[in-house]
């Protein structure tokens, strides 16, 4: 394995566990102001400044403000991510983190099963197979068995 696999893949934790830090804590933002809407604002406000930062201090600014020549569908990841934000600090009360995560990882798995069968946004076209289906399948099961 390469150093940049290795690198990726710690990366990918860290975020996954960023995610699930994430979401009890916009919960709690929403209790205490009184807004899950607010509460996904503020969390973005944030984090556009601390990326903003991060881009300016390591030379990447230059490369944010080519964004307005790029074709709007490649700017809708932003709105993406903020349906993603609320959606998640609106349900984690609801349904707790471990079946919060599973559900938004089985809707990850549904949806990229379907753009690599169609090879969507310049991808390479990868069949659905019983083993994909199977995972998607035991993700599902995981959601049962964490709810009941």
């Amino acid at each position: 394995m390469s150093n940049s696999y290795i690198i990726a893949l710690g990366l990918a934790a860290m975020a996954g566990v960023a995610i699930s830090l994430q979401n009890p804590i916009n919960a709690g933002l929403a209790r205490h102001i009184g807004s899950s809407l607010g509460a996904t604002t503020i969390c973005f406000a944030v984090g556009l400044i601390a990326l903003s930062i991060a881009s300016l201090l390591f030379g990447q600014w230059p490369a944010v403000l080519q964004a307005p020549h790029a074709p709007l569908v490649l700017l809708s990841g932003g709105l993406l991510g903020a349906f993603l934000v609320w959606a998640a600090l609106y349900s984690v009360p609801i349904l707790g983190v471990l079946t919060l995560v599973a559900v938004l990882i089985l809707g990850q798995i549904t949806a990229a099963l379907v753009i690599d069968h169609y090879g969507l946004f310049g991808l390479q076209a990868q069949a659905i197979s019983f083993n994909r289906l199977l995972a998607a399948g035991l993700v599902l099961a995981g959601i049962v068995l964490s709810r009941f």
